[in-house]
């Protein structure tokens, strides 16, 4: 069996092709804000959106105040995107699908 090396040099004996811990999938296309941008199989909306370097993506109703993940397991509501038109999507509990349409959320939204 080959042996892959991340970019720190260390081999990984599971065969396993980047650090995401999925084996041999490759990527796939979602679209973030109107921009495609790659994904893992596997990821959750939450974990792409931190690999694009976000902190935030929903806005509190109110006030306008930025959220992103705080909890990490769908516990808060804080990392509420929306997702292929549908608001109020858990980005720390939705994986990622090919050809996803993710946006941030802006307060209280309606479906479309």
């Amino acid at each position: 069996m080959s042996r892959t090396s991340d970019p720190s040099g260390v081999s990984d004996p599971s065969g396993v092709s980047d650090r995401s811990g999925v084996r041999g999938t490759g990527r796939m296309k979602v679209r973030v804000d109107g921009a495609d941008v790659p994904a893992v199989p596997g990821q959750t909306v939450a974990g792409l959106l931190l690999e694009q370097g976000r902190a935030s993506w929903r806005t509190t109703r109110g006030e306008g105040r930025p959220r992103g993940i705080f909890c990490g397991i769908g516990v808060c509501y804080d990392c509420l995107v929306v997702v292929n038109g549908v608001p109020d999507v858990r980005a720390c509990q939705r994986t990622v699908a090919e050809g996803d349409d993710i946006r941030v959320q802006h307060g209280a939204e309606l479906p479309s």
